[in-house]
């Protein structure tokens, strides 16, 4: 089921890093605590009563070298492209101004259902100010406050109200990947050249969001869904200079795989974007790949040289396996798809309970963890419990005593004895009788 999107617009300072925070609510992410990855949402899913949406935070779309008006402009722009509700948030203490009225002149002529989130009304004051805002002309308004979470209800009805239920939907089993990456570094031509291999045979199934364009392959008798944002062509010059807008595209595409293939292009090599995007998959626990494309552009191509570099600027995934092709020329283009196999086996590997307590109880016996105040963790029992990705629930006295260092421990053991490479892996720890 393809969820609605809901984006948020407003000039600088009326609150939407707040609002946006509050809607998302804290998610306990599995790469909180892993350095060097940057934390910059300005894309997640929110889940309300029986319903699902998407919400974009467009004032995390920042557009260098332009003009603060064009930039508003830029933001409402690529909100109106990409939502079913625009979310237009004003400042209930400021009260109009002529930035205000810059995105009212764009919303009005949208067609797109808009909501005007009237935010920091928590006093007298404001609310008394509240009524000024209905000359911007729009039908709805919501007195609100980010900070201190009042109106929110409301404001979730409001956007809501069209809305249909999530349903989950019957499972489609063939795995769907994605290519990933910022622009021009090649995806196109790697689902081309994918697709032309020769035991790949291809059907085209109509785009099932307005986003992407999938395609139907099949490759040693197994079909696969690739989904390529690549093809997602927008008018005008203003998207492809909106290097945030690519991730954002990617961002969606991220969300409906299974699996992900990182483009990095080897003549440029790697930079901050990259890792967003990467976090992002980790985040929302995809397999991935990371394929370093253009590999015929490099002189005296050493890939354990090049694997240094891969593995130091993405110290997170360092379980995710290295791919070195060139698109353009096809060379090494064989190498990809094995590993798509390998990988989308690891994405959903169930390992046996009793063999699994088995390598725990060696892991724990090895190197007991450190004991804090006189206590230390232990661990009874432990069990999977979900796969793509794989997760392990342990089931221990005190899951206060785990330390992030003896969690990482715990990982490396399962990683040492099982096949996970390519899959994020999540540690669950449950203080015994603690509901699952």
């Amino acid at each position: 089921m393809n969820l609605p999107t809901v984006a948020l617009v407003g000039r600088p300072n009326v609150g939407k890093s707040t609002l946006f925070n509050r809607l998302v609510g804290s998610k306990v992410s599995i790469i909180e605590d892993i350095p060097g990855v940057t934390r910059d949402r300005i894309y997640s899913e929110v889940s309300y009563k029986n319903y699902r949406f998407h919400l974009i935070d467009t004032g995390g779309i920042d557009v260098s070298q332009e003009l603060f008006n064009s930039e508003i402009k830029i933001q409402a722009e690529i909100a109106i492209e990409e939502a079913d509700v625009v979310v237009f948030i004003v400042d209930g203490k400021e009260g109009i101004t002529t930035n205000d009225m810059v995105v009212r002149d764009m919303l009005l002529k949208s067609g797109k259902k808009i909501i005007v989130a009237i935010n920091k009304v928590d006093s007298k004051e404001s609310l008394e100010h509240q009524y000024d805002f209905y000359e911007l002309g729009f039908d709805t308004y919501i007195p609100i406050s980010a900070e201190h979470n009042t109106g929110i209800y409301e404001l979730l009805d409001a956007i809501t109200m069209d809305f249909h239920e999530y349903e989950e939907k019957e499972e489609d089993t063939r795995l769907k990947f994605s290519v990933i990456g910022r622009p021009n570094v090649g995806k196109s031509s790697l689902i081309n050249a994918l697709l032309n291999e020769e035991r790949v045979i291809v059907s085209n199934e109509a785009g099932t969001t307005r986003d992407a364009i999938d395609t139907v392959m099949k490759y040693n008798g197994e079909e696969f869904i690739i989904i390529d944002t690549a093809g997602m062509r927008k008018k005008g010059k203003v998207f492809e200079s909106v290097e945030k807008y690519s991730l954002l595209r990617s961002l969606k595409a991220i969300d409906r795989s299974d699996l992900c293939l990182l483009v990095i292009n080897a003549e440029e090599g790697i930079i901050e974007h990259d890792k967003h995007i990467a976090s992002y998959a980790l985040e929302k626990g995809k397999g991935l790949i990371i394929v370093v494309n253009k590999w015929d552009t490099v002189q005296n191509p050493n890939t354990k040289e090049y694997e240094k570099i891969v593995r130091s600027e993405f110290q997170f995934l360092s379980y995710a396996p290295i791919v070195y092709l060139s698109a353009l020329t096809k060379k090494r283009i064989h190498t990809l798809m094995p590993e798509v196999l390998k990988v989308s086996q690891n994405i959903k590997r169930e390992i046996k309970t009793s063999v699994l307590n088995e390598v725990i109880t060696d892991a724990y016996t090895l190197n007991l963890p450190p004991s804090y105040k006189g206590k230390r963790l232990k661990i009874y029992f432990t069990n999977q419990s979900g796969i793509k990705p794989p997760k392990f629930t342990f089931h221990v006295n005190n899951k206060g005593l785990v330390h992030f260092s003896y969690e990482r421990y715990l990982e490396n053991k399962l990683r040492e004895n099982f096949d996970f490479e390519g899959t994020p892996i999540v540690l669950q720890f449950k203080n015994r009788g603690e509901e699952s």
